[in-house]
């Protein structure tokens, strides 16, 4: 075989080698975040089903008219129970997301500046910017939920410590003024929550490899 041939064949097989790496750094980062944001979904997701079930025990709780009331107190203090692991995982969720953030991105952003094409090149970095935004929006709505879970919290634990002793209908009656103040922190909560559920879906759909027609 001529070696000028050769040469060429070998440059370009080195050429590839050289853009291989780089295309699939690009392609591994948007799907380690797409994974990521799916399962945030699903756990976050999982809090917002967990808040209902807490306040729905609550309420039979409170609401109970006749019967033993220990079992329904220890549906309760087991749905609590389920809501501190939630409020924990929402705690540690935003700063993790905060510390990937330039993981994800930063492949992403090396590849958008390596597009000749001016006009394509602004078309990628406007849909870059839109998913990072709405990413930071996630972080956000979830340290702002953390943070209202605290006293949320306070209120699930007082009412378990209040009854632990008194199962009765005056110890059920005597905390129907913290009930009502956990029903209200539980609505600030949720709403974080819903918002970042709300982004996790746009981002979800602007990463899917899915046609939509």
């Amino acid at each position: 075989m001529n070696h000028k041939i050769v040469g060429m064949i070998c440059a370009l097989a080195a050429g590839a080698a050289l853009l291989q790496p780089r295309a699939a750094t690009a392609e591994s980062a948007q799907a380690r975040l797409a994974a990521s944001l799916k399962e945030i979904r699903t756990e976050t997701s999982l809090t917002r089903d967990q808040l209902q079930q807490t306040v729905d025990a609550l309420d039979v709780l409170v609401k109970q008219k006749t019967g033993d009331l220990r079992p329904t107190y220890n549906d309760y203090v087991a749905e609590v129970k389920k809501t501190h692991s939630a409020a924990d995982w929402t705690v540690s969720r935003g700063p993790s997301m905060q510390k990937a953030s330039a993981d994800y991105f930063g492949a992403w952003q090396a590849e958008v500046g390596g597009i000749a094409n001016e006009s394509l090149r602004k078309k990628a970095q406007k849909r870059l910017d839109a998913v990072r935004k709405s990413y930071d929006k996630v972080v956000v709505s979830l340290q702002e939920a953390g943070k209202e879970f605290r006293p949320f919290l306070s209120n699930l634990d007082d009412i378990e410590k209040t009854l632990a002793n008194d199962i009765t209908p005056g110890g059920v009656k005597a905390i129907r003024g913290t009930v009502s103040d956990a029903n209200f922190n539980m609505k600030k909560v949720r709403r974080d929550i819903a918002d970042a559920i709300e982004e996790l879906a746009k981002m979800q759909k602007s990463l899917s490899t899915e046609s939509n027609g």
